[in-house]
């Protein structure tokens, strides 16, 4: 392989990488966040010579890094004053990965909504309480997704004014 095939092996597969990446926010088994970074670090290191990819990738990391930082802790701090346990939420996500499997794609949503609605009704005994606590993991859910599909599209941004820009 010449050393532009390998460039752009680099490319094509950092785009790869990245769109994945941004799947992965909603399909269960694909990291998002760390496959988005991983296509830049490949494209950084073989997709040719020039500081500008560095500063990319320098660019990408600290995204990824505030992304994933974010995407727990305004998430999690929201949960806490609201007072929805963590069981609750593992509750949600264990139904959902097998919601996703039993019906694929709205599984996933569905399973989660189930599980935390069951755990939140199984801990406050009646079900009327256990709505208002679903409803604040689901919306607590949705912003960890939507800060992480945000930071992914910042670092595939940041990947193509590299590509236009080297």
């Amino acid at each position: 392989m010449s050393v532009t095939d390998t460039q752009a092996a680099a490319t094509v597969l950092a785009g790869l990488a990245i769109l994945f990446g941004l799947a992965g926010v909603v399909v269960p088994g694909l990291p998002a966040l760390p496959l988005c970074w991983a296509g830049v670090l490949v494209w950084a290191l073989f997709g040719g010579a020039g500081a500008g990819r560095w500063a990319v990738l320098a660019a990408a990391t600290l995204v990824a890094a505030g992304g994933t930082v974010i995407k727990y802790a305004w998430p999690g701090r929201n949960l806490k004053r609201t007072g929805v346990p963590t069981w609750s939420l593992l509750a949600g996500g264990l139904l959902g990965l097998v919601g996703f499997f039993v019906v694929p794609v709205v599984g996933l949503v569905l399973g989660f909504v189930l599980g935390v609605f069951l755990a939140e009704w199984l801990r406050l005994g009646d079900s009327r309480l256990a709505w208002p606590s679903t409803k604040q993991a689901v919306k607590a859910a949705g912003l960890s997704m939507l800060v992480e599909f945000g930071a992914g599209v910042v670092i595939a941004a940041l990947w193509v004014t590299g590509l236009l820009l080297t």
